[in-house]
């Protein structure tokens, strides 16, 4: 028996779901992404800040080493310079502390934004993939063999709604305990084609 990937809904409603996950995975990454960059524009003014007060601190600090040269009072005229740079550095430090700051708060909020949507990814959708994949790959090995077709065929029998059982045969039970093997590929494709698998004959 050849499995190949089926056509039916089921088949297209995985192939639907992990389309939609992905969708929703780039959604999100680029509406953190969004958010970040948004919230890293109020850095901004603590880079002018930053900047203004160390270009004022460093011409302060040029003003007060050439009046330092000045006979007599040089040391005395400095003092002031001295002070006024020492203010002027401590606004580019608080202007680099506000840039820190806003990088801290856009990473977070980036964070925060993703923890949702890619939690309902890891933890919800994930592990259903994860089972489907082994379900199918179980299925599709039992299918290779005639004991394995029995068993699909028996699942099928015990798990698949009567309307769907009448229509491969009106006694279908009776069928697959003669062991009809028209009954058997048909009752272990109708297994497959649940799992998004679709089996063929021998």
């Amino acid at each position: 028996m050849k499995i190949y990937a089926d056509r039916f809904p089921t088949a297209a409603r995985q192939l639907l779901t992990d389309l939609l996950v992905v969708a929703w995975v780039y959604v999100a990454i680029r509406g953190a992404l969004w958010l970040h960059d948004l919230v890293q524009k109020l850095a901004v003014p603590g880079q002018k800040l930053e900047g203004a007060g160390s270009g004022l601190a460093d011409n302060l600090g040029d003003a007060g080493s050439k009046i330092r040269r000045v006979p007599l009072v040089g040391d005395e005229l400095t003092a002031p310079f001295q002070r006024a740079a020492d203010a002027a550095r401590g606004l580019a430090d608080a202007g680099r502390d506000q840039q820190h700051l806003v990088d801290q708060l856009a990473l977070a909020l980036a964070v925060a934004v993703l923890i949702f949507p890619l939690g309902l990814v890891l933890f919800g959708w994930l592990p259903l993939r994860v089972r489907w994949m082994r379900r199918a790959g179980s299925a599709a090995k039992l299918a290779a063999g005639p004991a394995g077709r029995d068993l699909l065929a028996l699942r099928a029998l015990a798990t698949q709604p009567l309307g769907r059982l009448t229509r491969i045969a009106p006694d279908v039970a009776e069928a697959w305990r003669r062991g009809d093997d028209e009954t058997v590929d048909a009752l272990a494709a109708l297994e497959l084609r649940q799992l998004g698998l679709r089996g063929r004959g021998r």
